[in-house]
């Protein structure tokens, strides 16, 4: 990846990329007071310095009915390199998970988010899917009674 020094307008094209990845180029221009060609050739540089990773479309789950948000610790036996590569692979399957992280600071070895219809949906996650795996030594789930922030943003400058 080629070194890029950020700039106020580097910046600034990033912040409105972030709350609206769908901006033409043309508003985007606009927005950051650039004319289109220099702005352009600014996030094609981003994109080539990896500060943009990819463009994604957010879907909203409540309109597929995935009204049921979970947090789940998980604590496995051993923490072997194969058994934490052999969990991860699995998890790695489900689409049901959100989001997987390693974790220290506590009894828990990984979180998970995951993201199901109603409470029938994840007892067939946690029972067909998650306790399936041998290496899991406990499992504690908490349950989202209501979502106060959700942000795909990073904090910029």
């Amino acid at each position: 990846m080629a070194e890029l020094t950020l700039d106020k307008t580097d910046l600034h094209i990033l912040k409105l990329l972030q709350a609206s990845g769908k901006l033409s180029n043309q508003d985007l221009a606009e927005q950051v007071g650039l004319s289109p060609s220099p702005c352009s050739r600014r996030v094609k540089a981003l994109e080539d310095a990896g500060y943009i990773s990819g463009y994604a479309t957010l879907l909203n789950a409540d309109h597929f009915k995935l009204a049921l948000t979970v947090y789940i610790q998980v604590r496995l036996e051993k923490h072997s390199t194969a058994i934490l590569e052999a969990f991860e692979a699995d998890i790695a399957l489900y689409d049901e998970v959100q989001e997987c992280s390693l974790i220290t600071g506590s009894e828990a070895d990984y979180y998970l988010k995951v993201l199901v219809t109603d409470m029938q949906q994840y007892k067939v996650f946690l029972l067909d899917k998650l306790t399936t795996n041998a290496h899991i030594a406990g499992i504690n789930s908490s349950f989202v009674l209501k979502k106060v922030k959700s942000s795909t943003a990073i904090p910029l400058p």
